[in-house]
């Protein structure tokens, strides 16, 4: 049995602003099948005694002193904007009504 319905991949697809058609539905739904699979083989993975990491070589994170500094002017900051309103950038709408709210 499927672990991903068409209605539950319908449904994420909408949530990602995806239109599938109907052949994709499918193609997708074996895609992520074989992901869902992958990931349960890598849960059967021992890993007893092995730290996490978040990368496989040491790294430093070199920090900065958080220290209050001049800003840039409003004027400025939007001065090369493909578009701007008074000192705010002006963007297209992404969210249509019936996400809004």
């Amino acid at each position: 049995m499927s672990r991903i319905t068409r209605a539950q991949l319908e449904r994420t697809a909408s949530l990602a602003r995806l239109r599938l058609e109907p052949d994709e539905v499918e193609t997708m739904t074996r895609s992520l099948e074989a992901i869902l699979d992958y990931a349960a083989q890598l849960q059967e993975v021992d890993t007893e005694g092995v730290e996490p990491t978040t990368h496989v070589m040491p790294l430093a994170t070199p920090l900065r002193a958080d220290e209050a500094r001049d800003t840039i002017a409003p004027e400025r900051a939007v001065s090369g904007a493909p578009a701007f309103e008074g000192t705010a950038f002006s963007v297209p709408k992404v969210l249509d009504s019936e996400a809004e709210g």
